[in-house]
């Protein structure tokens, strides 16, 4: 995979069967299609997007959970290893999905949040990032 450097202003989008993912500079952001149910084999693919894009910086994760799916939970232990991973956003609408990241919190061992919109994710993010620096 071809590394160019997302920025915010024009995130660099990476389709796959499973769901889309923007890449911006400090940080990515997933959205899952519905129904799916997400794997440690597709979990692998944004592991190596996370190596190819992020390698030598710290950088955030966002879900914006827009559909309805479903997460292995083995999925989180594979995340939690990625080093430079600083922080997991979720963003969800509805109250269902908002309490199952109480569920996920025990698995990732990165710091979590939840979010009802993508704007203070993103904040967040990028807040955890400007203490590392």
């Amino acid at each position: 995979m071809k590394r160019t450097e997302p920025n915010n202003q024009n995130p660099q989008t990476i389709v796959f069967p499973f769901g889309t993912v923007l890449l911006y500079e400090n940080y990515l952001v997933s959205e899952i299609n519905e129904g799916e149910t997400v794997t440690i084999e597709h979990n692998m693919e944004l592991v190596k997007l996370s190596e190819c894009f992020y390698s030598d910086r710290p950088f955030g994760y966002i879900t914006n959970r827009i559909n309805s799916y479903a997460v292995d939970p083995k999925t989180y232990i594979e995340t939690s290893k990625i080093e430079n991973l600083v922080g997991f956003a979720v963003v969800a609408q509805e109250e269902l999905m908002m309490s199952n990241t109480q569920i996920e919190k025990l698995f990732l061992k990165k710091p979590v949040e939840v979010f009802r919109d993508l704007e203070n994710a993103t904040v967040w993010i990028e807040s955890i990032i400007a203490q590392l620096k």
